[in-house]
């Protein structure tokens, strides 16, 4: 079918609050192919691909390495089931997981540790079983999350998201665990959803007294919330202020985990190990399969072995074809060193972006990004968020040959999250054109 035919089915028969239809036909295009950082529309038409599909496409699109991978297994065992008759790769992912993330943290401590992992499928569901094992370890109700952030949309993580534009219509169904603190930020904070980062201890430390919390939910760096980057010192603050109360760090590593920021886990830039970590998106490299992954002594305390039926599963669980890829797909992160390439370009990438002009006309620019997670946030010279410019610049760039999604509470910040194997030339290239952009917008 042509985009106008797929299109117009969509627009007929799938619900009308899914895919955001252009009356005027700039968006959305209708994907084809995609391979590495390059996507073709079911017109001909190609593009640069300046998301990696939410984050996803890590390795590069259609990675020959993890396609094989897929093949193969789907060739052998499509299926198995889930928490009853396992399957050997379900068992190696899972100790890849152990060495990945606790072993690797404390190999060096006087206390090593190994990993235990929920295999899900979906990242809110690998959310939804952290939250679950916080109430089971600790006894207690409450959550702290922070707002601006986004942990999905199931019912249970609709508590700890803070957006009313997927929160209100469902409020007086949601369980109310949750309660929501400012981002902090460097220096002044610019809009409700923020504080200055010298009063985030106090806050803190009041919520922890009001109610009785088993968990601190965090995204080490905000993605859909802006790519919000907070001060040096959030995590280990979290991690301490959580030490003392008794309650379990739970980081949300689906947007930041497997390189996206220079490191395999953003966590690491802070060095703060915590008690469970939430993985999903680049995990597999495209297909739906997620993690939660806790301290071996916490997930044996909380999770008791099971006696014939598990109490969080489903019925796809830690499916064969989604391991063989994870395993494929952490393979080459770790062969190609494309997290160390993701810090070096990241770098690169951050000094062009911020070398663009810091004004244009009476829009105000602010870029950041730490490895390939980087945003340009824009602003009007009133100190309000400039979405409808956002969003003009990443209809034209669609138009020019460009992915890119605008994020943040008001789609006020254009953000740039490709594969970690794009050339410096293709990000040159998209700087360039989205200078032009603005500069056009803008004059």
């Amino acid at each position: 079918m042509t985009s106008r035919q797929t299109l117009g089915r969509l627009r007929e028969f799938e619900s009308p609050d899914v895919t955001f239809l252009d009356p005027g036909g700039a968006w959305p295009i209708v994907w084809e192919r995609a391979r590495n950082c390059t996507i073709t529309d079911a017109d001909g038409r190609r593009y640069t691909d300046l998301t990696a599909a939410f984050g996803v496409a890590a390795a590069g699109h259609a990675n020959p390495a993890v396609v094989r991978a897929a093949k193969r297994q789907m060739d052998r065992l499509l299926h198995a089931m889930g928490d009853v008759h396992p399957h050997a790769l379900k068992a190696d992912l899972v100790r890849e997981l152990s060495r990945l993330t606790f072993e690797r943290w404390t190999a060096r401590s006087s206390h090593p540790l190994r990993g235990r992992t929920v295999l899900t499928n979906s990242g809110f569901e690998a959310v939804e079983a952290a939250l679950k094992t916080a109430r089971l370890a600790t006894g207690r109700r409450g959550v702290l999350a922070f707002r601006g952030a986004y942990h999905g949309l199931g019912y249970g993580t609709l508590n700890v998201t803070h957006r009313d534009l997927f929160r209100k219509p469902f409020q007086d169904q949601l369980g109310g665990f949750a309660e929501f603190l400012p981002w902090p930020e460097a220096g002044e904070s610019r809009s409700e959803d923020t504080c200055p980062w010298e009063t985030m201890e106090p806050l803190l430390r009041r919520a922890l007294r009001r109610r009785s919390v088993g968990a601190i939910l965090v995204e080490p760096m905000q993605a859909r919330g802006g790519i919000r980057i907070p001060p040096a010192g959030f995590l280990p603050l979290l991690r301490k202020l959580a030490d003392e109360s008794g309650a379990l760090l739970i980081v949300d590593e689906i947007y930041t985990g497997f390189g996206r920021t220079g490191r395999w886990f953003a966590c690491e830039h802070s060095g703060v190990v915590p008690d469970l970590i939430c993985l999903g998106k680049a995990l597999t490299g495209g297909f739906p399969l997620s993690a939660c992954v806790g301290r071996s002594d916490l997930m044996e305390a909380a999770w008791p072995p099971s006696k014939g039926e598990a109490r969080h599963t489903s019925t796809f669980l830690g499916h064969p074809v989604g391991c063989a890829m994870a395993l494929a797909q952490i393979r080459e992160l770790r062969t190609r060193g494309l997290v160390q390439r993701s810090a070096v370009e990241g770098r690169w990438l951050l000094e062009r972006l911020q070398a663009l002009p810091r004004t244009l006309g009476s829009l105000r620019l602010e870029s950041r990004g730490v490895g390939l997670m980087a945003g340009i946030e824009l602003r009007h010279a009133s100190g309000s968020p400039a979405g409808d410019l956002s969003l003009a610049a990443v209809q034209e760039l669609l138009g020019r040959g460009y992915i890119l999604l605008p994020e943040g509470a008001h789609g006020e910040v254009i953000s740039l999250t490709p594969p970690l194997t794009i050339s410096r030339r293709a990000l040159d290239r998209c700087v360039r054109t989205l200078a032009t952009v603005l500069g056009r917008l803008t004059a």
